[in-house]
């Protein structure tokens, strides 16, 4: 899978905050996480507008953003089956273990910003690994395409237990 940094600097550019940061983050020697994250409407749109400030992702396996996303990275967002069309800080991370957290008590904690119906949680019952993500500064671009063809909804391209050259 492969992203254009070049082009998504491009995009940020009337974007000073964007600009500046994903400029530090595609240095070398940065530590600061790079993630890309799937999302279908209304979503994507309730991330890009505010409304929704806490995204939540639930797994049966311990698998991405799970204990690989930390709080300052970058988290491009990408519309399913379309291009990367902004992105978003991560504020404050959360990770549980359901098997000691019980769902309720995340979905009384934080389902208002997570905006989610009942569907959403009961769908989640089987789950065993929640991460939820603060989210902060987000930012619509104009598309960038991403070659990515698999089904994962979440995609570390840089975490910060992983050493990736960008360059």
């Amino acid at each position: 899978m492969e992203v254009e940094f070049d082009e998504l600097l491009e995009q940020v550019d009337g974007h000073h905050f964007w600009l500046t940061y994903l400029s530090d983050a595609t240095r070398p020697r940065s530590r600061i996480g790079i993630h890309l994250a799937i999302f279908a409407e209304p979503f994507l749109s309730m991330v890009l507008s505010g409304e929704k400030t806490i995204e939540s992702r639930f797994s049966r396996n311990r698998c991405a953003p799970y204990g690989e996303i930390d709080d300052g990275d970058i988290i491009l967002l990408k519309e399913v089956a379309g291009p990367i069309c902004g992105l978003a800080l991560a504020r404050r991370i959360w990770c549980y273990d359901l098997s000691t957290e019980p769902i309720d008590r995340i979905r009384h904690r934080f389902g208002a910003a997570i905006r989610a119906d009942d569907e959403f949680w009961s769908s989640r019952a089987d789950a065993l690994y929640a991460t939820l993500i603060e989210l902060d500064a987000p930012a619509s671009i104009a598309p960038v395409g991403c070659d990515k063809r698999d089904r994962r909804g979440w995609v570390s391209l840089r975490s910060r237990q992983m050493a990736f050259d960008f360059a």
